[in-house]
């Protein structure tokens, strides 16, 4: 069995989206993935070279005014040079982001990693878990506090740094990072019994 290569493409506009990406990074690695990070706003032809052999790409920005960031975007723009040789066909993909309010479109975003996903033939896993912090007997220490099944969602106060994360939300995209390369494995075994 060959071990799961996962790449985490994200772009963090001050730091709150990166801690989120480096939880996702220690997920994926304790679940036994070979893990890169790629800043999507500094990306390089060798990083765009480590995206083509991954199995799975996991997509993270912050959301700004109800999607991704312009700096995503371009990237995604980008890839559509993978697009045309499906390059990234029957890869695995999932997805995270933060934004300031507790809703703030963090759906919109998500959506338009899935779609971009699906351009590019790419299987989506989701998030795989039920809903927390939403009766009496649960609280905002969830995994999940945010009941957003399509990917990690995490909520950041507008005033505060990366270090206010809440711990939730980080714990929430280390369990994606887990079910990802997870479900790499799932696959890579699939195919070798093919």
């Amino acid at each position: 069995m060959t071990t799961p290569v996962v790449s985490i493409a994200y772009h963090s506009g001050y730091g709150h989206t990166a801690v989120l990406a480096e939880a996702v990074r220690a997920g994926a690695a304790e679940a036994g993935a070979e893990v890169h990070l790629i800043k999507v706003d500094e990306i390089t032809d060798e990083q765009w070279e480590t995206l083509d052999r991954s199995d799975a790409i996991v997509f993270g920005s912050p959301t700004y005014m109800g999607t991704a960031s312009g700096a995503f975007h371009v990237f995604a723009e980008a890839s559509s040079k993978r697009w045309f040789g499906q390059d990234w066909k029957d890869k695995l993909a999932a997805g995270f982001t933060n934004s300031g309010s507790k809703s703030g479109d963090k759906l919109h975003t998500l959506q338009f990693f899935q779609i971009l996903a699906g351009q590019h033939g790419m299987h989506w896993v989701n998030l795989g878990l039920h809903p927390g912090w939403n009766s009496s007997e649960s609280s905002e220490h969830d995994l999940n506090r945010l009941g957003v099944f399509a990917g990690a969602a995490a909520q950041t106060n507008v005033d505060e740094g990366p270090e206010a994360v809440h711990k939730a939300d980080i714990a929430t995209a280390e369990h994606l990072g887990r079910r990802v390369t997870q479900t790499a494995l799932t696959f890579s075994r699939g195919r070798a019994a093919a």
